[in-house]
């Protein structure tokens, strides 16, 4: 079982920044994706950023591209979720999200990888 604790959530302004972060409970080594995903109440889960563990590539959407970016640190086994110039459209419950290898590849699919692990959420709201 693998524990992700997503935290830096909060309320802020439209234009404004904050940045996200996951801590794992586990080795990351022992993932090979991690990533962001948001929802909205009503909506499908959307993925907004994933990164590769081992080389570090990273991949964003269209939606978000040029505005979120992510990246890690392996030796805190921690994600992080840079979000800049924030719209009131990207208010949601944004979740921190691992492929973990030993669990499969079964689950949500993003960026070329199967996310089964999720952490419970942090909220992010952009008034406008």
């Amino acid at each position: 079982q693998v524990q992700l604790v997503e935290s830096g959530g909060g309320s802020v302004q439209a234009g404004g920044s904050l940045t996200l972060s996951c801590v794992a409970s586990t080795d990351t080594r022992d993932v090979g994706c991690m990533g962001w995903f948001r929802q909205v109440p009503g909506k499908v889960r959307e993925g907004v950023a994933r990164i590769y563990i081992g080389n570090g590539y990273t991949f964003t959407p269209d939606s978000v591209k040029d505005r979120f970016a992510i990246s890690q640190d392996g030796a805190k086994n921690t994600i992080y979720l840079r979000m800049n110039n924030l719209r009131p459209e990207d208010t949601a419950m944004y979740f921190c999200a691992a492929a973990v290898r030993a669990l499969g590849y079964a689950g949500n699919s993003f960026g070329g990888c199967r996310f089964n692990s999720w952490g419970q959420g942090t909220q992010v709201t952009v008034s406008s």
